[in-house]
């Protein structure tokens, strides 16, 4: 198993729990002869004498004998690898698949503990193995930002002539507006009122900025689904998701790409006159508080 382990092939088919399953052969059939030799019988006897006990037998060796099984099916299926990243909540195991024997699949969690799971357990029970992520060469991001739906308007001249300046908006502004005027244009739309025929509105700006941001971006795997889209509003807002995938799948690289594009966003929203929602906070009550007391004691000084 030692000279095996050093060719790459051991880890896609471990072999570890097949040597273990010749052990126990080896070692009851020798252990068989040493007995039929100090008492001067047949060995065939004892063997006979084992089929009898074979009830027993499968119940002592049970757990080897659905390790193997499961053994042979987790390598027949290539559902596990040494070196795989799997995660099961039932056992909390989060982590790499460091060794693969007859009767446990030992994990050690990113915390650095290992984790020690049944073979079978792979087989009678579900868990998720990332190794398609980590073949694939993307890393999933998937996050919303809950934009205050009370912050959502029609864009105004102002804001529009301001979005022309935005590098990634420039094109795409003056293209909509465009098709935006053709269309009002030819169906005779009365724009003296916003509602009527079809404007501008400054989050499906910011939606498209953002997905011209992620088309730029030197983190962000273009050749991979990348959109950005409205999900049903909450009493948390509209949720802005963005569904995109890291060109880098290193967990701390993966984890800062996505940190930078939301730090970003969170920063520019104000540009486009949206809000992001959030709970009110102490420091909020507290503004609320003080500003109530500012008026009361004004109000009773006019009096």
């Amino acid at each position: 198993n030692d000279i095996y382990q050093t060719f790459e092939i051991s880890k896609i088919r471990p072999i570890k729990g097949y040597i273990q399953v010749v052990n126990i052969v080896v070692i009851t059939v020798g252990i068989i002869l040493l007995i039929a030799d100090l008492i001067g019988k047949n060995p065939l006897i004892f063997l006979s004498g084992i089929g009898a006990l074979s009830a027993v037998l499968l119940l002592v060796f049970k757990d080897s004998l659905l390790g193997l099984v499961a053994g042979i099916q987790l390598s027949a299926n290539d559902m596990v690898r040494v070196g795989d990243w799997i995660e099961m909540p039932k056992y909390g195991a989060d982590g790499d698949i460091i060794d693969i024997s007859l009767n446990t699949v030992k994990v050690q969690n990113f915390d650095k503990t290992i984790t020690t799971i049944p073979s079978y357990a792979l087989i009678s029970d579900s868990f998720i193995n990332w190794r398609g992520m980590q073949t694939s060469g993307g890393r999933r991001i998937k996050r919303s930002l809950f934009i205050d739906t009370s912050s959502i308007t029609f864009c105004t001249v102002e804001m529009i002539e301001k979005f022309k300046n935005i590098h990634y908006l420039s094109d795409y502004i003056v293209v909509r507006e465009r098709e935006i005027a053709e269309f009002n244009s030819k169906n005779d739309i009365n724009r003296t009122n916003p509602v009527n025929g079809r404007a501008l509105t400054n989050i499906g700006v910011f939606r498209a900025y953002i997905s011209k941001y992620l088309q730029h971006h030197s983190g962000i795997n273009q050749e991979m689904t990348l959109l950005v889209r409205q999900l049903a509003p909450t009493e948390h807002g509209m949720p802005l998701e963005i569904y995109a995938f890291s060109n880098d799948i290193r967990w701390a690289v993966y984890e800062t790409i996505q940190a930078d594009i939301f730090d970003h966003l969170f920063a520019v929203a104000k540009e486009f006159g949206l809000r992001l929602f959030q709970n009110p906070s102490g420091e909020d009550l507290k503004t609320i508080v003080n500003e109530t007391r500012k008026a009361i004691v004004a109000k009773e000084m006019d009096h």
